[in-house]
């Protein structure tokens, strides 16, 4: 069998405060175990955010106030290779070395997927997706503008806020969303090309019968 790897990416701000509406209702990931080199990481190395069985009603300000918050630059670390920079041990090598060979890798990782969308452009992510593996959906994706992140209403301050405690995803995203549309105007444009040159084909055709035609008449 063939395997794809495939994903799709979302805005940081809303992504990060979806998250959060979704631990408020009691949500954990006590389930994951963060395997990396075969291992598991200590509790030293990746403390919790909470006590007890869970982290509900936590405050969005409790949220993003806790260091070890994973919410934290998810998506760069969900894609980097943290073999790279030893997993979840912050002592192997500087804060800002560490930050750059996690967004590179994740980059790369993304570029070489055979597909990736974007949640804010579902109709394209469609058409691209659609373009990419030669199958169509039954029915088009819907853009949902209003979700649990929508809901939430913050001043300029927690946005800066939330936009520095995930300043990797916003990177990693703004890579992401260049490259996303350049791959759909290349298809787009593909798309186009192979149009008119099925119209040429036909066209073709089409004098050569009238051409054969007249020949008979004659």
């Amino acid at each position: 069998r063939n395997f794809y790897y495939i994903t799709i990416l979302r805005d940081p701000v809303s992504r990060y405060l979806s998250e959060w509406r979704h631990v408020q209702r009691g949500a954990t990931w006590k389930a994951s175990l963060h395997v990396c080199d075969g291992r598991s990481p200590t509790t030293e190395e990746l403390p919790s955010c909470y006590t007890g069985d869970d982290w509900s009603g936590c405050s969005l300000q409790e949220f993003m106030d806790c260091p070890y918050n994973l919410a934290n630059n998810r998506q760069v670390r969900m894609l980097s290779d943290l073999s790279l920079v030893g997993c979840y041990n912050l002592s192997v090598m500087p804060e800002e070395q560490r930050n750059k060979v996690l967004l590179d890798s994740a980059k790369e990782n993304l570029k070489r997927m055979a597909f990736f969308g974007l949640t804010e452009f579902q109709r394209k992510t469609q058409y691209l997706f659609e373009k990419t593996f030669n199958m169509n959906f039954i029915s088009p994706f819907t853009q949902y503008n209003s979700t649990r992140a929508s809901s939430v209403e913050i001043d300029e301050q927690t946005q800066r806020r939330i936009e520095a405690l995930n300043f990797l995803d916003m990177e990693l995203y703004d890579y992401a969303k260049d490259l996303f549309l350049q791959r759909y105007q290349y298809m787009r444009q593909k798309e186009h090309q192979e149009a008119r040159r099925k119209r040429q084909e036909q066209r073709k055709i089409l004098r050569a019968k009238q051409a054969h035609l007249r020949e008979q008449g004659e």
